[in-house]
């Protein structure tokens, strides 16, 4: 008895499958032939042939020139249309939401950048998100409307349960139970909530160092210390969105801290927080410690030590090194991961140096054996893998020709 349409196995099904194959290869190569595509794919040339009609008129593919170099007539190259749909991404700090729309390739194609310096009183969380969207969807010339989704990455978590942001108290104005549902009248498209941190491992899996791996851990050290767990290939969040919030993990040679939501900090953060590093360089007698935010002063004094071969810079670095290692060696001993990315600004500045010290430190305080990489996307981690996890979403949409 034939199937019924939609069912696995039906042509029309299979059909589906071979188109997002193809929409695949396009993104992954750029332009390619109707022969590039069938031999990558696998299909004769008529069914080929057939497949890229059908997604030129579905509006998916258009062509946009031939190729060149051969003797005879140039094939025509097909390319995805990048206009099919946009996914946006937003990524929320105490001091500024920085916005971004990209196009169906993963191209950004506007940018906007909204101060939040704690004014008072700060204008509503909502009018701040829309402030935000809007600014990188004009810069993109295009409207509120074009942007089929939009993933918004936030410190801490929203609680599955009660739709409460927890572990983040230093995040003014997002703490109301009431602020998804008003984000969701406010915007027209469906709205995903990350944390920052795991968005960070979202684009390293997607770009950077995690490639090809399923099951990893991100370290993070920028404005705060935290992790990301991804497990057999999907992000790890725990019960209540929790999981990686290793800052708040009791760790040797820190106090224990109590009440450790009201305080915003643990014994990994206060032993290992890139705010910890400016007093430690001025223990060791580092002069010109750089002034301003902890994040930025410290990114600057781990690159600096990262360029002297001995004395006191040297001796920060392995000192920041050992304590790294103390958390994260709590870490690996229960996750056992196949690789450690180390990401955050406080982090990627101290490169392959600060890298090898804490695999050597690590190495003698646990009896995993991880590889340690530092990440590879560093401009704007967050951002990037708010667009990446937008866009997935977005292309398995799109790109179901089945509909």
């Amino acid at each position: 008895m034939a199937g019924t349409a939609g069912t696995p196995g039906t042509p029309r099904v299979l059909r589906a499958m071979n188109d997002r194959a193809a929409l695949d290869l396009l993104l992954a190569h750029g332009p390619l032939s109707r022969t590039r595509i069938g031999k990558l794919t696998g299909l004769s040339k008529p069914t080929a042939s057939q497949l890229l009609a059908r997604l030129e008129a579905a509006g998916l593919v258009r062509v946009t020139g031939t190729s060149e170099g051969r003797p005879g007539p140039g094939a025509q190259l097909y390319a995805i249309d990048p206009a099919v749909a946009y996914a946006a991404g937003l990524d929320v700090t105490p001091q500024r939401i920085r916005a971004a729309v990209a196009d169906i390739t993963g191209r950004t194609v506007g940018e906007y950048e909204l101060p939040t310096p704690g004014r008072r009183p700060a204008p509503p969380v909502v009018r701040q998100v829309t402030d935000a969207l809007d600014g990188a969807v004009k810069a993109a010339g295009l409207a509120r409307s074009d942007v089929h989704r939009l993933v918004i990455g936030t410190p801490g978590a929203f609680d599955p349960g009660t739709g409460r942001l927890r572990y983040a108290s230093h995040l003014p104005g997002w703490h109301s139970p009431a602020l998804l549902d008003d984000l969701a009248a406010a915007l027209p498209m469906p709205v995903e909530y990350e944390n920052d941190v795991n968005l960070a491992a979202v684009a390293e899996q997607r770009l950077g160092a995690a490639r090809g791996h399923e099951d990893f851990v991100l370290l993070w050290n920028q404005e705060g210390l935290g992790a990301a767990l991804v497990l057999g290939g999907r992000l790890h969040r725990g019960w209540t969105g929790g999981a990686g919030e290793v800052g708040f993990l009791p760790v040797p040679g820190a106090p224990l801290v109590r009440h450790v939501t009201r305080a915003n900090s643990g014994g990994y953060q206060e032993l290992a927080g890139s705010q910890v590093l400016p007093a430690l360089a001025r223990e060791l007698g580092i002069p010109d410690v750089p002034p301003g935010p902890h994040a930025e002063a410290a990114a600057l004094l781990v690159a600096r030590a990262a360029d002297h071969a001995d004395g006191p810079h040297r001796e920060l670095l392995r000192a920041y090194a050992t304590r790294l290692a103390t958390g994260l060696a709590s870490l690996v001993s229960v996750l056992d991961p196949e690789l450690v990315v180390l990401s955050g600004s406080a982090l990627t500045a101290g490169g392959e140096v600060l890298r090898a010290l804490v695999q050597a430190e690590l190495a003698e305080l646990a009896a995993a054996r991880p590889r340690l990489a530092v990440a590879e996307v560093r401009e704007h981690p967050v951002l990037r893998g708010a667009l990446e996890s937008a866009l997935a979403a977005t292309r398995d949409e799109v790109f179901d020709t089945s509909r």
